[in-house]
């Protein structure tokens, strides 16, 4: 698999979105910010917030499109044409609701399996061969009900177990980025 230029946590902006399940790609990009001291700045030209990671010899992107989660190609689309990055070197986080809370995966390519995020990014790169992590949120049991629970915060428990995914997927991305993606699956679907 290509090397990662750019890491992308889908979610939506604003304080009342902060919480809710579906910015756990939000929460996955913050951070690896934290983890290495980077800052997210307003880029207007990129439809949201940027840092640049540069270190341990890595150098890459982390996005978080201002968009809301309908509208997140654009924010992707923009930033990769103007780095020229290509589609197989972006890697998109989002929320999984197939997956348990605690759950981390790593995969290439596949449809959007009903989440907006993945179809307007889909859409707005007119490919889905881009690389994704999905952490899991797990289902309210009814799809009637998915819109509600991905707009609600997670119980503690569950968000407790979605900050452990989060951390152990941060340790595999050294990897990721390097473009090693077996090594990193293998470390962390035994970890999660």
């Amino acid at each position: 698999m290509s090397s990662v230029k750019l890491i992308v946590g889908l979610g939506n902006p604003g304080k009342q979105y902060e919480q809710t399940r579906h910015n756990a790609g939000f929460w996955f990009v913050e951070e690896v910010a934290r983890q290495t001291g980077c800052q997210f700045r307003p880029e207007t030209k990129f439809l949201g917030e940027v840092a640049r990671v540069q270190s341990a010899g890595l150098d890459y992107w982390l996005l978080k499109p201002a968009t809301f989660m309908n509208r997140s190609g654009q924010s992707i689309q923009a930033l990769a044409n103007f780095y020229k990055i290509a589609v197989d070197e972006i890697l998109v986080v989002h929320d999984e609701l197939d997956l348990e809370p605690g759950v981390a995966r790593l995969k290439k390519g596949g449809g959007h399996g009903g989440h907006n995020g993945l179809r307007d990014t889909i859409a707005a790169l007119s490919s889905k061969d881009f690389q994704r992590l999905r952490l899991g949120i797990g289902h309210p049991g009814d799809r009637n009900m998915v819109v509600d629970y991905v707009l609600k915060s997670p119980s503690k428990p569950h968000f407790n177990q979605i900050e452990e995914a989060i951390y152990q997927a941060s340790k595999v991305l050294p990897q990721v980025i390097s473009g090693d993606v077996a090594t990193a699956m293998q470390e962390l679907h035994t970890a999660t």
